[in-house]
């Protein structure tokens, strides 16, 4: 039994706990609040993990630390994310834990098919920027032989308990009311989403492996469907009819982030639902041996969100 440390009781540090506490390892939810993830078998502890002496002296003894977290303001990031990197970073190094991180897509930019891990992180909005920065400076420290680190990236959530932070399972509660949705993008480009389960499986199993540290993997998901599709089979596995799609882009998008931070935000990374986005698992399949949840199961599991 080894003792692992979860930083962030979100939809995929819910998962990375449930999935080490039923293999019976030490398992530790650490965040800001302490409060229960209702994750049975594991301690939650409240810590502010941007200060590093607070984070180091809980992690001291950890094999693992696990960087789930997801600042909740997404219009906080470039403030909030900067110190809470450094801190997690810097804690790995104090006590030699393996360091996990979720990360995710953005930092490639807009990108002409398939996303593989061997593309450049070459993002020009300030999201892509800040994410490919994190990943920059802890390969950096594992090159220099100061942390050992690994980033698994997946693309947009489902799955259990994801909620507002996926762009399919937001609209499930008004769908199954029989009420229309918006849906950012174009809704009928073929796009990769990925179960937060299958993050979790991921990043616990990179983590184990000496042999893939230093490097990102692709979350292994199931094939793309367009956004409409993903909605229509959400809906179909609880037994709900389709309803309309309505899509918000172009100058309808613009107008609207005028007066939405929100909205700012996301019309950054809107390249994402304008055009196919499809992403490469093929690697971390091989490697790690992980394979995608089930797409009905998937789907089912989305439509209780």
């Amino acid at each position: 039994m080894s003792r692992h440390l979860v930083v962030g009781a979100g939809p995929v540090g819910r998962a990375v706990a449930a999935r080490l506490a039923a293999d019976h390892h030490d398992v530790t939810v650490l965040t800001r609040s302490g409060r229960d993830t209702g994750v049975r078998g594991v301690r939650h502890v409240a810590t502010d993990a941007s200060d590093a002496d607070a984070l180091t002296a809980v992690a001291r003894g950890t094999d693992v630390l696990y960087n789930c977290a997801n600042p909740a303001d997404y219009t906080r990031w470039d403030t909030v994310w900067p110190p809470l990197a450094t801190a997690l970073l810097t804690t790995a190094e104090r006590t030699g834990a393996v360091y996990a991180i979720t990360g995710n897509l953005y930092p490639y930019g807009p990108v002409d098919g398939p996303l593989t891990e061997d593309l450049p992180d070459v993002a020009t909005d300030h999201k892509g920027r800040l994410r490919a920065r994190m990943w920059a400076d802890a390969l950096a420290a594992h090159r220099a032989g100061r942390v050992r680190t690994v980033e698994v990236r997946g693309s947009d959530y489902v799955g259990p308990g994801v909620g507002q932070n996926g762009h399919v399972s937001r609209v499930v509660p008004a769908a199954r009311r029989g009420r229309g949705v918006v849906m950012m993008g174009r809704a009928d480009q073929p796009h990769t989403f990925t179960d937060v389960r299958d993050v979790a499986a991921t990043l616990v199993a990179a983590a184990a492996d000496p042999d893939a540290h230093g490097r990102t993997w692709h979350v292994p998901s199931n094939p793309p469907v367009t956004q409409e599709r993903a909605l229509t089979d959400v809906l179909a596995a609880v037994g709900a009819e389709p309803v309309r799609v309505r899509t918000l882009r172009g100058p309808a998008l613009a107008t609207a982030a005028l007066v939405s931070p929100l909205l700012r935000e996301l019309r950054q990374l809107i390249h994402q639902f304008e055009r196919p986005y499809v992403l490469d698992d093929t690697a971390a399949r091989e490697h790690l041996g992980v394979m995608p949840t089930p797409w009905d199961e998937v789907c089912r599991a989305t439509a209780g969100t």
